[in-house]
């Protein structure tokens, strides 16, 4: 029974995290002029410096999934590949970077040639 409640335990650890950086996100739609891509940008660039001050990964530990998903949780990956490349050299902080979001890079523009396969695109007002 204790492992039931350790799992929800955890579930709930990820989705208050995630809804909160959800909800930033959304209070920050609604009571400004910015775009989303730009939005977007903030969020991954919070999520590199975040984890360049050393903040971003104690949350991680924390909320798992909560932390990671997010666009900052990106930010986050790209950071620490970068630090971790760092320690063996320079070319290794870019390709450091790179490596560890290959993964996610190559799911996302797999199912996304998938989907235009499967399904026809058309603008918003068509």
């Amino acid at each position: 029974m204790s492992e039931i409640l350790e799992i929800l335990w955890m579930f709930v650890k990820a989705f208050t995290v995630g809804g909160l950086i959800c909800t930033v996100a959304q209070v920050i739609i609604n009571f400004t002029e910015l775009t989303s891509g730009k939005i977007l940008v903030l969020f991954m660039l919070s999520g590199i410096a975040l984890t360049a001050l050393g903040l971003y990964q104690p949350l991680v530990e924390f909320a798992g999934a909560g932390a990671t998903v997010p666009i900052s949780g990106f930010g986050y990956l790209l950071a620490s590949g970068a630090m971790k490349g760092a320690q063996e050299g320079l070319f290794q902080a870019i390709t450091g970077a790179l490596a560890a979001a290959s993964a996610g890079v190559t799911a996302a523009v797999v199912f996304s040639f998938l989907m235009a396969l499967i399904f026809k695109s058309h603008t918003k007002y068509n």
